[in-house]
Formats: structure tokens, sequence, C-alpha cells
């Protein structure tokens, strides 16, 4: 796959010697570190896995074949339009390991829609054998139905092609492919496009899986692997690294490891990060262009997908997100320089993000049902959209940035008084709803279970500056009262059945299931003493406060309230608590919170429904 001037990528290598004998021995070390954290699946898991694609496969030609017979194909016209499966992801690049889901692509003749891949072939899957946790999102970007078999979890799109018949031959590569179909299987299609394109734009397809494991695995301990939360996501860092590779033709791993950190930190964003030339085709359709489009001038970090039609895969970025993944870029390139001279090790790369240590406060976004399957599309309609409310937040004044966690913590509670629903809702779970069992409340009238998703994200604030009088203010109550808004616009949302709730917390109060087992919880905040000084804010955060673009959306004032001595304090908070539906008190104005210290002389306004 090397362009006409002899090299892959759309600049000449940077090196083409080969690694050092020092190179070769972290290499070394860094494969058996990759094995001791357990990145690699077994033996047994790759087989289940190989025999739940060949079910599936089959599952799928099952399917197509149904729906033929009900569009009106003899049974043998019907059996003979095939259906086939495609995998794409970590699995299809080779980088899966132990628990990971696998990406599986249903590409399906003309004469399968798309509804007819919810209305049936989700049944289906909920009959198959092993298959648990089928849920399907219809209305997503990319359509997906989501299952669970034999332990595997999986991830579902379809593609209808313009193809009466699917071969088995049948190559994705080619561009004419894409004639007349939608634009929901044009994006469907993508995922295994961009995973064969990749393979086949490296030099050397096994430093490459060796490199990418590497950075997986950081990406992930370190919290910033995430595309529906504005970082990268699993394709966006194969881009990555697969660039280091055809810049480094003859590294191995743990050189392309050492170039990637620093060459990421230094790079020159938003100069985008691409495999080979965009280029134009057979469709009709939008190829990235920042020249041409102001959405695309507007990505922060773009990486573009090297198969037609060139996408931006980081669209999903915000200051504050950039802010933070460069941040780490700057980390793991001081590790691995450490590494390389031997004053490190490899297990330092991959120690756990601080995130529920890094900051004094954090806003929870609690999503709540009645209902396991209800509560699965619930909680990811209210994931999708928090980005939205990170966005909002970055332009509050004295906010450095706002930072997503990159997951929501899942909790079912069993619940005996509409009472207690309420408050399992607001996040206020009592020791003894906690340990209630669901046996425990068989049989009792206005009994039942809440389930629960909590999505966390912290507040850098900006520290006082020198010489600043009176109190400063924090006010989120507008991007707080319109993610509510915007969540509740949902065409499925149902206020007897779903709640939304938004609420500050400090890290001193955050609920035990953030840690790990043996994990210390954060100390409250020491208090300010007569005469002393105050502490940042927000420790470790990047020094630059990130650039502001617009004015600030509309704020409320909010008059601080004096103590038991008379006198006003210097930090105040008012509490703020959005929320909807049945699994949400009714009359969020008669919520009380007490009220909590901030930051040094910091008063937060937020908004209450």
């Amino acid at each position: 796959m090397t362009n006409d001037r002899g090299y892959l990528g759309v600049t000449p290598p940077i090196s083409v010697v080969e690694s050092t004998e020092r190179e070769k021995e972290v290499t070394s070390t860094l494969m058996e570190e990759l094995r001791r954290q357990g990145t690699f699946e077994t033996d047994e898991e790759a087989r289940t896995r190989e025999l739940v694609l060949g079910r599936v496969s089959a599952l799928v030609k099952k399917f197509v074949q149904k729906v033929g017979i009900m569009r009106g194909l003899s049974e043998s016209a019907a059996v003979a339009s095939g259906g086939k499966i495609f995998t794409s992801g970590s699995y299809r690049l080779g980088v899966h390991g132990p628990g990971s889901d696998i990406d599986t692509l249903c590409v399906v003749p003309k004469h399968v829609s798309r509804d007819d891949f919810f209305e049936f072939f989700e049944p289906m899957l909920r009959e198959f054998d092993g298959a648990t946790e089928v849920a399907g999102v219809p209305e997503a970007y990319v359509p997906i139905i989501t299952a669970n078999i034999s332990g595997i979890p999986m991830d579902f799109l379809m593609a209808r092609l313009a193809l009466s018949s699917i071969p088995e031959d049948l190559s994705l590569q080619d561009d004419n492919l894409l004639r007349n179909i939608d634009e929901r299987c044009v994006r469907s299609l993508g995922g295994s496009r961009v995973a064969n394109e990749i393979l086949r734009l490296v030099p050397n397809v096994q430093v490459f899986r060796d490199s990418l494991r590497c950075i997986k695995l950081w990406a992930q301990r370190r919290a910033i692997y995430s595309n529906v939360n504005g970082f990268f996501g699993g394709v966006a860092w194969a881009m990555l690294v697969a660039r280091i590779c055809q810049l480094y033709p003859n590294a191995i791993a743990g050189a392309i490891v050492s170039r990637f950190f620093i060459i990421m930190y230094q790079w020159s964003w938003p100069q985008p990060v691409l495999l080979k030339q965009i280029e134009e085709g057979p469709l009709q359709v939008k190829v990235w262009n920042p020249k041409l489009y102001p959405v695309d001038r507007a990505h922060r970090m773009p990486i573009i997908t090297p198969t037609y039609p060139a996408m931006c895969a980081t669209h999903n970025v915000t200051a504050s997100t950039q802010m933070i993944t460069t941040e780490e870029f700057k980390r793991g390139a001081d590790i691995v320089d450490k590494v390389i001279v031997g004053t490190a090790q490899w297990s330092e790369l991959f120690l756990k993000h601080d995130f529920f240590h890094k900051y004094r406060y954090y806003l929870q976004i609690i999503a709540s049902t009645g209902d396991a399957d209800l509560q699965i599309k619930w909680s990811g309609t209210v994931e999708s959209r928090i980005r939205q409310l990170v966005m909002k937040l970055e332009y509050v004044d004295s906010l450095i940035l706002a930072h997503p966690f990159i997951k929501g913590f899942e909790q079912v509670c069993y619940c005996i008084s509409e009472e207690e629903i309420h408050a399992v809702a607001k996040g206020e779970i009592s020791e003894t709803i906690a340990k209630r069992k669901k046996e425990d409340i068989e049989g009792k009238d206005g009994a039942g279970p809440v389930y629960t998703t909590t999505f966390y994200v912290g507040l850098a604030i900006e520290p006082k500056q020198p010489g600043a009088v009176g109190p400063r203010r924090l006010d989120i109550s507008y991007p707080t009262t319109e993610f509510t808004k915007l969540v509740k616009m949902w065409e499925k949302f149902d206020e007897a059945t779903m709640g939304i709730v938004v609420r500050n917390t400090k890290s001193s109060l955050l609920p035990d299931n953030v840690f790990d087992p043996g994990e210390r919880q954060p100390k409250p905040a020491v208090k300010r003493t007569k005469g002393g000084k105050s502490s940042n804010t927000s420790p470790d955060m990047p020094s630059s406060k990130r650039p502001r673009t617009s004015s600030n959306p509309p704020t409320k004032d909010v008059p601080a309230k004096a103590n038991e001595n008379g006198a006003v304090p210097p930090i105040t908070l008012t509490p703020v608590i959005e929320t909807a539906g049945a699994f949400a008190p009714k009359d969020s104005s008669g919520i009380k919170t007490p009220q909590l210290p901030f930051g040094e002389n910091v008063a937060v306004a937020t908004g209450a429904q």
C-alpha cells in the first residue's frame, strides 16, 4: 500500500533506522507488562468468540431468508440472497482483550429494510440461545442493537446494499458499494472499511498491534477512552498509533510508544492527523473539508478516517477534553522518557486515573427508571447528551474546565415507598435501602426496584486572583437547566417512568461505589485558617486556562446567606437539582440540601426546576 513515492502516509518517514538494543529491551519489558496487566485473552475465550461469530453469521442468514419469504421470494431465492457479517473495532484490528465487545456489521440485500432489522432481527436475538441484555436503539446516529451472547458483549449494526444477494466473497473496500444506499448505511459500513484500511496502511501489522495495545490500556486506565464523552474512541487511538508507525516504519513497539507521546504532546492542533490523502468518491456526500465547511473548521483535534467518505473521528472533542488529553500526553511522555533511560517501569504509565481525587466539587447526573431494559436506553440517551452539558459549562466564568468521567455507575435499589423511590432518584441512598434485597420487597404494595445510572463531571475552578476583593460567583444554573431540557426532548421520554437529576456534591461526599475496594476516599477539604492562604480549588490541573470563544450565557443572581453570627461567609452554594419523572421528586423547589463550601471566596448559583 505504499504510494508512488515509496512510503506510507502523507509525508515521508521521520526515520527509517532500525530500533536500538535498548529499544528492543524496553519492548520486551513492555510486552511482559501487557501480559501481566491481562490485555491478552485466553485461547478458550478466543475459541468462544469464533463459535459465537459463527452462530451469529447463521442467524443473520436466517433473518435475511425470513424477510425474503415475507417479501414474496421463493424459498430457494430467499436462501440464495445470503447475508454476511463483518467485524470492526478492536476485534478486527486484532487488539481485543478479555471481555472486549465485538463490533459486528450485518450486511443485507436490498429487500431487507432497517425497520426489519429492529422488528425481526432484534426479537430473534432475544430468543437466541445464550443471548441476554438485548437492546435496540434505532434512533441512534448509527442505529444499533446491543447484546451479550455467551458472555461476550456485541454491538450489531446493519448495512443494506443495493444488491439482490450478498455473496460470500464480498469485499467492503469497493467504494461503488456505497452507491444508492442511505447515509446511515454508509456510516454503518464505515467501521469495517476503516479498520481494514488502517491495517493496509501500516508498515508492520504486528508492531502496530503491540503498540496499540499499550496505548489502549493507557487511555483506559487514565479515563480518556470515550468518544461519546468527548475524548478519543478506539478508532481514533488506532489511527494515531498507525500514523506514528508510518513515520517510523522500521521501529518496534517500545520505540513507537515513546515517539507517540512526544509527537502527540507537541502536535499542532487543529492540524489534522491523516493516514493518506483525502479522496473524492462516487457519491454526493459530505467529505471532511475545513476550508469548505465551518463545522469541520471547528474540530479541535481532527483525526480523519482513511476511507471514503473521509470523516472526523474526533468531532466530539471539547475545549475541556482537549486540555485533559494534552496533559495526559505530557504525563505519558515524561514517564516513557524515564522508562527508556531505566529510571521508571512501564507499570507507572498504566497507573489508574485520579479523577475522583482530583477535584473538590463534582456534578452528579442521575438517570433513573423502574425497568431494567428501559434503563439501558434512558441512561444511554442521557450519557450521549453530557457532552452538551460540558460545552455549556465551559462558558461559565471562573470554570477552568468541566471534566466528564468516561462511564456511568449503575445501581439497583429496592424501595418500599414513594419517598424512598424519590430519595434514590436523587442519589440519596440510606444504608437500609442499600442493604435491602429483592426478596425483601416481594408482595409489598407500592414497593419496587429503582435502576439508576450516575454520571460525573469534575469542576476545575479558577483560584482567586491576587488582590481580588469579595466573593466570586460561579453560576451554573443555565447549563444545568438547558441540559435537563435537552434530555427531556428525547422523543421517547416519558415523565411517568423516567427521572433525571443533576446536582452538585463535594469530593468528601462521593459514594463508595466510585472507588475500588480499599481505595481511600478523598478527605474533606481543609478549611481556611485565619490569615491563611486559600489552596488551589483544582489541584493538578493545567496551568493555562481554556480559551473563551463567545460571551457567557445568562445567569441568575443568588444572594449569600448570613451565618449564625450574622456575618456573610465568603463561600456559599445553592444546591442544583433538576428533576423530571416519577423517579424524581415531584416538587424540586422543596428539596433541601445543605449549603456547601465550594472553594475560597466562590459563591455558586445553580438552577432548580
